[in-house]
């Protein structure tokens, strides 16, 4: 009888390709894969350590399955991924009922560690964290029409709040004809939609290279057959070109959405941050951007109660906000990690603060994002079916507008039966906060 094995993938999208490649090498060798950790015999949990809250998830998760383990419903734990790598020893004695505690390097020997564990040896490894893989088979397990897409690992920007380059190390770019044969096998399983994805998207094939190389990846992408949405996220700001314009504009398969984290806008904060940018060049950048692809979307990342702040700066970074109207934005209140420069920084804001900031700043994101939803009232849009929701007795979707997993979902109608992955024309006739509501245009 096949073991079974259940993954827990925590944090982001760039850790769910991680696991995915795992999950592919696990069922390459027999392991029998199940969605539910209380229904395995052995959970790997791909845990996520980049900031507090991320961090109190992965630990509440291992106790969770140590738990189970000690009701005797799970037989052996696995942790790797980010926490890991950050605390190592640390983490290996935290969690005694880990049997098996490695590195992000170690995934790659992902079935040799199972072997060990299931041998009953208590198994602590930590391999190079630039021995992480970063080409490999997977399994998609994510929707099946879309899929990720990691262009890079890790990352050389050495933002001061940031712990991802001592986790993650370096910015290590994969080879293009490895990336385009990742994206043709993902196209010919099935996925029509592709979000590319790296610590610094824009940055990617400079390591490589010698100059940035998204805007030639991004046209090459576009001539796979299949693809029908590509989506770019993370795009730093002083890294847009006017070559990666252009193939967003041009280029009809990649859809009119710009992922890019700015964190705040008053020059100073961002200058100790160690990021680049101020008020007047940002502003300058998105009104150059809007002007250049006309309904692009545009999304932004920020961090309220950065040490030093002042109520001025805050005031600054609201004025901004109102003046840009993003149409997608998330606000986090900055976390104090230990091991990077902030950490030791003068005048650390209180939390309540910080996250009192950040509320104000997702508040007044509430109400543009509500306004911007108005204006697509009657308006036809493309959308891709995700599901149907049982208790609104509706579909569901996203369209081009929204990317998966962070973004607003559109609720739609239809006269006929409507598959999962399947693109659909949708006419807007109202709005839910974030959210639209539509039905489908009769062909």
């Amino acid at each position: 009888m096949a073991i079974k094995v259940g993954m827990v993938s925590l944090g982001c999208s760039k850790n769910l390709v991680d696991s995915e490649r795992m999950l592919f090498k696990l069922k390459q060798h027999g392991y029998k894969l199940v969605t539910e950790p209380g229904l395995a015999d052995v959970a790997v949990v791909n845990t996520c350590g980049f900031i507090q809250s991320a961090k109190e998830e992965a630990i509440e998760t291992i106790l969770e399955l140590a738990k189970l383990k000690e009701e005797g419903t799970l037989k052996k734990i696995i942790i790797t991924g980010c926490l890991v790598e950050r605390y190592k020893e640390e983490t290996a004695e935290l969690f005694p009922e880990a049997d098996a505690v490695i590195g992000i390097g170690n995934n790659k020997d992902i079935i040799d560690v199972l072997d060990h564990v299931l041998a009953d040896e208590r198994y602590i490894n930590f391999a190079p964290k630039l021995d992480a893989e970063l080409t490999g088979d997977r399994i998609i397990s994510t929707l099946p029409f879309f899929s990720y897409l990691k262009i890079a690992e890790g990352c050389s920007n050495c933002c001061s709040y940031c712990a991802i380059p001592m986790i993650r190390g370096k910015f290590r770019s994969v080879l293009m004809e490895d990336v385009l044969s990742e994206a043709r096998f993902l196209a010919e399983n099935g996925v029509t939609e592709i979000v590319v994805i790296a610590q610094d998207t824009a940055q990617y094939g400079k390591d490589l290279y010698g100059e940035p190389k998204l805007a030639e990846l991004l046209r090459e992408l576009c001539k796979i057959d299949g693809l029908k949405w590509i989506r770019t996220l993370y795009c730093y700001p002083e890294r847009i070109t006017e070559e990666l314009l252009d193939v967003i504009a041009e280029e009809e398969k990649i859809v009119k959405y710009l992922e890019i984290p700015i964190q705040h806008c008053n020059g100073e904060i961002l200058s100790r941050m160690n990021r680049w940018g101020s008020t007047e060049e940002l502003e300058k950048l998105f009104a150059h951007i809007r002007e250049r692809i006309p309904n692009v979307i545009l999304r932004t990342t920020l961090i309220t109660g950065f040490p030093g702040e002042t109520e001025e700066q805050f005031t600054e970074l609201a004025e901004f906000i109102q003046r840009v109207r993003f149409d997608r934005l998330g606000c986090f209140p900055y976390s104090r990690e230990e091991g990077t420069k902030a950490y030791d920084m003068p005048d650390q804001i209180d939390e309540e603060t910080s996250a009192h900031r950040a509320d104000i700043i997702m508040e007044q994101q509430m109400l543009i994002s509500a306004e911007n939803n108005e204006k697509l009232l009657g308006s036809k849009l493309t959308a891709v079916v995700e599901g149907f929701d049982r208790f609104g007795e509706c579909y569901f979707g996203r369209t081009s507008l929204d990317a998966p997993d962070i973004d607003g979902k559109v609720f739609f109608s239809s006269e006929r039966p409507l598959s999962v992955g399947e693109y659909v024309e949708i006419e807007i006739t109202d709005t839910l906060d974030y959210d639209l509501m539509g039905e489908v245009i009769s062909e």
